[in-house]
């Protein structure tokens, strides 16, 4: 069986694929990610998943790279992990009330095999009207420093989230479903 490397340091991605039951090492890639906040979401993450997957797979050849990338695109614009506390209330102000897109990347890399699979999988969410009091319960529940649009759906949602799509895990920041099913086809070669 080969060695299994998540190119991401998301804790997420990380919690996600364990609790798949995947071994796997961390390696953070350390590529300059494309942000662009009002270019091609989809772009954006397939570019950034395939670039992190290529540099960790480029020094491990023997090794199953898995690379990902999540973004959140309102309309036009997207939300990357904003830059402080005063962004990231600016950003669920824009998203309270309305329905955006979470996007997530993903690239499977083995070098020595030349392997290269990729996906981009869409989820749309519903934000709950929300206010500045919500907003503030919220922020002393979540961190949003690290995370695109400024949440996270696995925590406290009940507060901001009217709806969402499935798979929820890619909303987190991995579809481990599809990843899933992928890795344990190509861990076997």
């Amino acid at each position: 069986m080969r060695e299994l490397i998540l190119a991401s340091a998301s804790p997420r991605r990380r919690e996600l694929l364990a609790a798949a039951g995947f071994s796997f090492k961390i390696c953070n890639a350390n590529v300059i990610e494309n942000e662009d906040p009002d270019g091609d979401p989809q772009k954006a993450v397939a570019d950034n998943a395939r670039a992190k997957a290529l540099a960790v797979a480029q020094k491990n050849p023997n090794a199953v790279v898995l690379g990902a990338d999540t973004t959140v695109a309102v309309g036009k614009r997207v939300l990357n992990k904003p830059a402080d506390m005063n962004e990231a209330v600016k950003m669920l102000k824009e998203l309270s009330g309305k329905t955006h897109t979470v996007y997530t990347g993903f690239c499977i890399v083995c070098g020595q095999r030349k392997l290269l699979r990729e996906e981009i999988v869409a989820c749309n969410v519903t934000f709950k009207q929300i206010d500045d009091a919500t907003i503030a319960r919220y922020f002393e529940r979540v961190n949003p420093l690290d995370k695109a649009g400024a949440y996270g759906i696995q925590e406290s949602r009940e507060l901001i989230i009217e709806s969402y799509d499935e798979p929820l895990s890619n909303i987190i920041g991995l579809p481990i479903e599809i990843v899933k099913e992928i890795l344990e086809e190509e861990l076997q070669k």
